[in-house]
């Protein structure tokens, strides 16, 4: 594995790296939007027969005991955007099931794996080119997604990149180039070099340069505002936006749509269903299954209580009208508000 080229599933490579791609501020941002979001929703325990909650093991809070649940995630999901797979190692288990009682998120490029004769599935797992165990103790739990982002918009990434280089060495050159026309007589060639010289110093100092009657300057390139840098990157920002399933609004490259407080739980609303729940189902559903749950019980993350959460006005509204009807009691009216009965948060 060179530093240029990064194999993703072992199949083909991507030339295109992590830091690379975190290079590009849209990029970033969606990594931030997506990652960070996500991290920040706590997970619940529930039962499948009656969907009630229920106390968690202890790794729903902290899965690994070296970091915070948010960090374990954050890098979690990253992994999910940028490689379409994300890996956490076993690192004790229970004694009375085997099953995961703690783990640590590995970076991708510290795993690879063999698999068999026709590519359909993984036969052994290495992490630092040591095989682990496939199951149990020190084996490896995979989260999987798409392809990610870095083996299917490479070219789009490093097209970014070089739309920002090129605006960026645009900005450190004084002027366009251009040359000297003496429309008088021809100079000897050492008066020329000394002139052009002289000329070339005024630039790099932002100074002002002198040109007599019969000298005159031309330009033979084009200005940064004539190249249109900035819409370059404003157009690329968009295809990286869109490369992350995320709205080009949230990477500020739709000037034109306009956020109010009104829509903001609609907007929302679309983000976690276009953008989010990909990622939200990937870690759901593979943390709910019985290697890792326990029989009859599933991991869900709680995004109707934070992040989709209604103004209070709005759900006093609901409970109101609930209440009205019969459907729930003061007590539970007041426990979905996370009240206690003498009126206090619980």
């Amino acid at each position: 594995m060179t530093d240029n080229f990064y194999t993703f599933n072992n199949v083909f490579p991507v030339a295109i790296s992590r830091v690379e791609a975190l290079g590009v501020p849209a990029i970033k941002r969606c990594r931030d939007l997506i990652c960070g979001t996500i991290a920040s929703i706590p997970l619940e325990y529930y039962k499948k027969s009656t969907g009630e909650m229920v106390a968690p093991p202890r790794w729903i809070e902290q899965p690994s005991r070296s970091q915070p649940r948010f960090e374990t995630l954050y890098f979690t999901l990253d992994s999910l955007l940028m490689y379409g797979v994300s890996y956490w190692l076993i690192t004790e288990t229970y004694l009375e099931d085997n099953r995961m009682a703690n783990a640590q998120w590995v970076a991708n490029n510290r795993v690879t794996f063999n698999t068999d004769a026709m590519n359909n599935y993984v036969t052994q797992y290495y992490v630092d080119g040591k095989p682990v165990p496939m199951e149990g103790l020190g084996s490896l739990i995979t989260f999987q997604k798409d392809e990610g982002i870095l083996a299917v918009g490479a070219s789009t990434i490093r097209a970014a990149l070089n739309a920002q280089r090129a605006a960026s060495v645009a900005l450190e050159t004084p002027s366009a180039t251009g040359f000297l026309k003496n429309s008088g007589a021809d100079l000897p060639p050492n008066e020329v070099t000394g002139l052009l010289a002289a000329w070339k110093r005024a630039r790099q100092n932002n100074g002002t340069a002198y040109l007599t009657a019969t000298l005159d300057y031309q330009t033979t390139g084009f200005s940064p505002k004539d190249m249109a840098y900035q819409d370059a990157i404003q157009g690329l920002a968009t295809e990286c936006a869109r490369l992350c399933s995320v709205d080009p609004y949230y990477v500020s490259a739709s000037m034109n749509t306009t956020m109010t407080y009104a829509n903001v739980q609609d907007e929302r609303k679309q983000m976690v269903a276009l953008t989010l729940q990909p990622y939200v189902s990937a870690i759901e559903s593979r943390l709910s299954m019985d290697d890792v749950s326990t029989a009859g019980h599933y991991v869900k993350f709680c995004l109707d209580d934070n992040f989709l959460r209604t103004e209070p006005m709005e759900r006093l509204l609901v409970l109101e009208k609930m209440l009205a009807l019969g459907l729930i009691t003061t007590e539970q009216a007041m426990q979905m508000e996370d009240l206690s009965p003498n009126g206090n948060g619980s």
